[in-house]
C-alpha cells in the first residue's frame, strides 16, 4: 500500500516540476516584459529600467533566473510579482481558496446531479425518459460554455433572483455569521450552476455508459435470476461494478471544472485565481502568472489522487497488486 501511494506520489511530483518547467519557458519565451511600457515614458531612464530588470533577474539567463525562483519556491514565496513588488504567494493565496470553494461546490453539486441522472437513465435505457435525458444534455454539449454564462448571467441580471457577480454584498462584513454565509451563498449561486451545466452532458453520459455496460456482465444476468430486485441490482450491484471508470472520471471532472472554473470567474466577477491570472498576463506578470500555473496544476494533481485513493480503496485487484 504504501509503495503504491509513494509511487503516485513520485508520479504527481514529476507532473508538477514538468508543469513549472514548461510554464517558466513560454513566459520567458513570449515577447515582451513588465518594463517594456516604462521605456516608452520619457519621464523613466534607460538606466532605470536596466536596474529594474536586473533586481527582478530578468537579465540573467533561463537556467539561473529558474533556479532563483526555485529557491524562492521553497521558502514558501514563489517569485516576486512587478506589479505588486510583493511575493507571489500571499496574493495568490486568497484568491486561490475562492477558487477552491467554488470548483468543490461544483463538483459535488455536479456529481449528486449527474450520479442519480445517470443511472435513472441507464435503468430506462430506450424509454421516453433516457431518450428525454439524452437529449437534454445533448443540447447542453452543444452550447459554448461562455454563451451558457453569458445566457445564465443575462437572466439573472433580467429577474435579479441573484447577484450577477462578486463574492459578497456591500456592507457583509458587518451581517451576523447566518447572514453573511446566506449572501456568499447566493454570490456562489451563479457561478456554480453555469459550472453544473457545463459538466452536466460529459458526467451524465459517462454515468450512464458504464452503467449499462455493467448490465452486460454475466454476474447482472446471474443476480437477475436469482429473483433480486431491480432497485437492489441496480444499487448494490451495476453501481458498484461500474466504479472504477467512474472514479477515473472523478478525478478528471475536478481537472475540467478547475479550467472552466476561471473562465466562469471573469464572466462572474468572482475574485479568484481566473481574473487575477488574466490580469497579470496582460501585464506580463510573468511570476504572478507561473505561481497561478502552478496552483492550479496542483489543484488538478490532487484531484487525481483523491481518485486513486478512492480506487484504492474500492477495487481490491489494486490492493492485490
Amino acid at each position: 500500500m504504501i509503495r503504491y501511494f509513494l509511487r503516485r506520489l513520485f508520479h504527481a511530483a514529476l507532473l508538477l516540476f514538468g508543469a513549472t518547467v514548461l510554464t517558466f519557458l513560454f513566459t520567458s519565451f513570449a515577447p515582451g516584459n513588465y518594463f517594456d511600457e516604462m521605456r516608452l515614458n520619457p519621464q523613466i531612464s534607460t538606466e532605470t529600467v536596466n536596474a529594474l530588470r536586473s533586481h527582478y533577474d530578468l537579465d540573467k539567463p533561463f537556467a539561473t533566473r529558474y533556479a532563483v525562483w526555485l529557491k524562492s519556491l521553497a521558502r514558501g514565496e514563489m517569485g516576486y510579482s512587478f506589479a505588486y513588488n510583493a511575493p507571489v504567494a500571499p496574493l495568490i493565496a486568497a484568491r486561490a481558496r475562492n477558487t477552491l470553494l467554488l470548483t468543490i461546490a461544483s463538483t459535488l453539486v455536479a456529481w449528486g446531479i449527474a450520479l442519480p441522472l445517470g443511472v435513472f437513465s441507464a435503468a430506462r435505457a430506450g424509454r421516453f425518459a433516457d431518450r428525454l435525458a439524452t437529449g437534454a444534455t445533448a443540447i447542453l454539449l452543444v452550447i459554448p460554455d461562455i454563451a451558457l454564462a453569458l445566457g445564465l448571467l443575462l437572466l439573472v441580471a433580467h429577474t435579479r433572483w441573484f447577484p450577477t457577480g462578486g463574492m459578497t454584498s456591500v456592507g457583509a462584513d458587518s451581517l451576523p455569521f447566518w447572514s453573511r454565509t446566506v449572501d456568499l451563498l447566493r454570490h456562489l449561486f451563479l457561478p456554480t450552476v453555469i459550472l453544473v451545466l457545463s459538466a452536466q452532458p460529459l458526467l451524465v453520459r459517462h454515468v450512464r455508459s458504464a452503467l449499462a455496460e455493467a448490465f452486460t456482465e454475466n454476474f447482472m444476468y446471474a443476480a437477475k435470476a436469482h429473483g433480486i430486485s431491480r432497485n437492489r441490482l441496480l444499487w448494490r450491484y451495476a453501481l458498484p461494478a461500474a466504479a472504477n471508470p467512474l472514479i477515473s472520471l472523478f478525478g478528471f471532472s475536478i481537472g475540467a471544472l478547475l479550467s472552466g472554473s476561471l473562465l466562469v470567474e471573469v464572466v462572474t466577477s468572482w475574485p479568484g485565481l481566473g481574473p487575477f491570472l488574466l490580469e497579470a498576463i496582460l501585464a506580463r506578470d510573468i511570476y504572478v502568472v507561473i505561481g497561478g500555473v502552478l496552483l492550479s496544476t496542483v489543484f488538478l494533481v490532487a484531484g487525481n489522487f483523491l481518485s486513486d485513493v478512492l480506487m484504492f480503496w474500492a477495487d481490491p485487484r489494486i490492493r492485490m497488486e
